[in-house]
């Protein structure tokens, strides 16, 4: 179906988005002393792009699913 397919890329734009605005400490700057912190709770903005994120890793894989099974 057309349908399922532009709301697949809908939201694989978007999920592409939320990935890239979420920011890591991790990776080679903490090498070269960089931020330490090995816990850190998500809290305010950074905690909703987070679960908005999983929603819409999920949705996309729903959408995905069902662009296949149809």
């Amino acid at each position: 179906m057309v349908i399922l397919s532009i709301i697949q890329v809908i939201l694989a734009v978007l999920l592409v988005i939320a990935i890239l605005l979420q920011n890591r400490g991790a990776g080679m700057g903490a090498v070269f002393g960089g931020e330490g912190n090995v816990y850190k709770t998500k809290r305010g903005a950074e905690k909703i792009l987070f679960w908005s994120t999983v929603v819409l890793s999920v949705a996309f894989l729903v959408v995905a699913l069902l662009n296949v099974i149809l």
